[in-house]
This record gives C-alpha cells, structure tokens and sequence, in this order.
C-alpha cells in the first residue's frame, strides 16, 4: 500500500467527491486522514492500489502527491521552519523539496520531500499532519 495526498481548495462536499469518485473505481479507502488550514485541504488516502486511484483523482481535477512527501502543521512564527530543518540534519535526512501548502496567520502546513521518509516522521511526529493532536 501507499499513501497518496489531494491537495485543493477546501470546500463543502470534498470528501464526498473523493470518495464517491474511489468507490465507483473500486478503489477501497484503507485509511483517511484530512486536515485545513489557510483554505486548502490536505487529504491523505491509503489505498491498496494507487496508480488506479491516482489515475483516477487525476482524471476528475485533482493534483496528486505521493511517495516521500510529508505533511508538517507549524505555528506561524519566525523560527519554526528553522526548528524542522534544525531536526531533519542532526537526523542526517536530507530535504530534497520543500513547498509552501498553506498559510491561514497560526499555522503554516508545509509539504517535505525527504530521502528518509520513515526516519523523517519519526523525527518530526509532533508536527504531522496525520497525528491527531495536530489537527
């Protein structure tokens, strides 16, 4: 299995697309985790066989990430990315990317491309999206 994350506009409804468009493509959902800040919705799926889902979302208007991606949750503050990256080196896991999902004033969600994803959410549990304490 691996996860695949939907990245778009919040709105009404969302998961119901999501999941109405899986299910007609028999596209069991093994797992499900969502979250917004700033407007965007970040849904994290697990499912069984992902090209088909990822073929699937993408065909009905929705950008698909997967592989080493992960999601952070930070306080909007100065300093808080630098705690992150600070944590990620002295794991020795190197960032290959970096993008900017959201900003909503108290949080910030960042998407982090890693080259050790398993170590890498280890290291930064208190942060991700999918830890519930964080949504």
């Amino acid at each position: 299995m691996k996860d695949l994350s939907v990245i778009t506009d919040d709105k009404v409804g969302l998961l119901a697309d999501i999941s109405y468009i899986l299910g007609k493509a028999r596209v069991n959902i093994e797992s499900l985790s969502a979250t917004s800040v700033g407007g965007k919705a970040i849904i994290t799926l697990l499912v069984k066989n992902s090209k088909k889902a990822s073929e699937v979302l993408e065909r009905n208007g929705f950008k698909i990430s997967s592989g080493n991606v992960i999601f952070v949750k930070l306080e909007d503050k100065p300093g808080t990315l630098s705690e992150v990256a600070k944590l990620l080196a002295e794991n020795k896991i190197n960032v290959g990317n970096l993008n900017l999902i959201s900003r909503d004033g108290r949080h910030t969600v960042v998407g982090v491309t890693v080259d050790r994803p398993r170590k890498a959410k280890k290291v930064l549990d208190p942060f991700l999206i999918e830890n519930s304490e964080t949504l």
